[in-house]
């Protein structure tokens, strides 16, 4: 515990607090959206401890919490914000006024009621919101958005707006035939092609690329020019129930766990992979949820 502790405070102090103070136009923000096709695999539990690698890692990493209905961002870290985005779209804070912060250097954006309030403000309110972001750009490296799960308008909203999706599935048969689901819905509604898919809570690394072969194969069939990635696996391990009882992410909890290896392998794997060509800023993000 304390050497994680002693890698991440000395990887953000390599870090300037602000590149564009000091001249230096930062890298593009990397946006990954993280959907399940059912609830009950872990995806929240995913977001958070990647996000805790990537804070290791000296990332300045952004949560936003956009599962609308049931948030789970905040229980999972024993946090209870009193305001939320909602408060920001409507004039009463200021962005940062409502982040939240969680373990290390990790921010949250707690959600808001519902995505209507986003395409309720006028043309003056969004630019002004956005506007808002172009500040807190300079302080994010990768936005992870923690959608909920299912297909609903909210959840295809969300994964729209993204330029990176990752699908959470377990070896449950609901778990992959509702993931798949989920993918088809994206491909043949809305032409999104590329997906990273991550086997959660599996015995092996075989299990985790078995998973992924099936859908693969179901995908390549009836699915044409759909590109699948497996992302990799993160292994069953009963540390992570307890670290949920601790309210705690399993990386800081029980950092030498298995399944808390496997986030911080997972997180260096994606870290060096190239993100998709269309990858854009978090303003690119929220311009497609605001629909400027």
């Amino acid at each position: 515990m304390d050497q994680a502790l002693g890698l991440r405070e000395t990887n953000h102090q390599r870090l300037p607090q602000n590149s564009r103070e000091l001249g230096v136009v930062p890298p593009p923000v990397r946006v990954i959206c993280v959907s399940s096709g059912k609830g009950g695999v872990g995806k929240s539990n995913v977001v958070v401890n990647l996000a805790c690698a990537f804070d290791l890692m000296g990332k300045k990493v952004l949560i936003l919490d956009a599962d609308l209905g049931l948030a789970n961002i905040d229980v999972l870290l024993g946090l209870a914000p009193k305001e939320n985005i909602s408060h920001v779209l409507e004039g009463k804070r200021q962005l940062r006024e409502v982040l939240v912060s969680g373990p290390g250097h990790i921010r949250i954006m707690p959600a808001s009621s519902g995505v209507q309030e986003l395409t309720r403000l006028t043309d003056e309110q969004k630019l002004q919101f956005l506007q808002l972001l172009d500040e807190l750009e300079a302080d994010v490296d990768i936005l992870l958005v923690d959608t909920g799960a299912g297909i609903s308008d909210t959840v295809l909203y969300f994964n729209l707006a993204a330029q990176e999706r990752v699908v959470v599935v377990t070896p449950e048969p609901t778990s992959l035939t509702d993931a798949y689901a989920l993918i088809k819905v994206l491909y043949t509604r809305h032409g999104e092609r590329h997906f990273r898919i991550l086997a959660n809570s599996v015995h092996s690394e075989k299990a985790g690329k078995s998973i992924f072969a099936q859908m693969s194969k179901v995908a390549d069939h009836f699915l044409d020019g759909i590109s699948l990635d497996y992302l990799g696996s993160i292994p069953h391990d009963p540390n992570v129930p307890r670290a949920v009882l601790q309210q705690r992410p399993l990386v800081e909890a029980f950092p030498n766990a298995p399944a808390a290896k496997a986030f911080i392998t997972l997180a260096e794997k994606i870290r060096k992979s190239a993100p998709h060509p269309n990858n854009g800023t978090v303003q690119f993000f929220w311009k497609r949820l605001l629909k400027v």
